[in-house]
């Protein structure tokens, strides 16, 4: 079983910054894509920004230019940076790790994000 635990969230005004990080109970290194989700009221979860094993950042249009993704395999973290906020952002994030080896997908309990003046 793998765990990830979320951490970072919280209430930032407009244009603010955040910064979420999610630590992974597994090395993730060679085995795990990673990527941020989040998910709004009444709204649908959706990729935020993904991170793939030795490859670039991918992120959402509406995120894009604002948020960075980034990974540290040595400590099996991943990070979310995020820049210039809208209220449009506020919403719970989820870290995910998605095994290129199983086709597993794990999930973190999620933080929550508002963004509010």
């Amino acid at each position: 079983q793998v765990q990830l635990v979320e951490s970072g969230g919280g209430l930032v005004q407009p244009g603010g910054s955040l910064r979420l990080s999610c630590a992974v109970s597994r090395s993730i290194a060679s085995f795990y894509n990673m990527g941020w989700y989040r998910q709004a009221p009444g709204k649908e979860r959706e990729l935020v920004a993904r991170s793939p094993i030795g490859g670039v950042g991918i992120y959402a249009d509406p995120v894009k230019g604002r948020f960075t993704i980034s990974r540290d395999n040595a400590k099996n973290t991943v990070s979310l940076q995020m820049d210039s906020l809208k209220p449009e952002d506020t919403a719970v994030y989820y870290c995910n790790a998605a095994s290129v080896l199983t086709a597993q997908s794990y999930w973190g309990q999620g933080t929550q994000v508002t963004v509010s003046s």
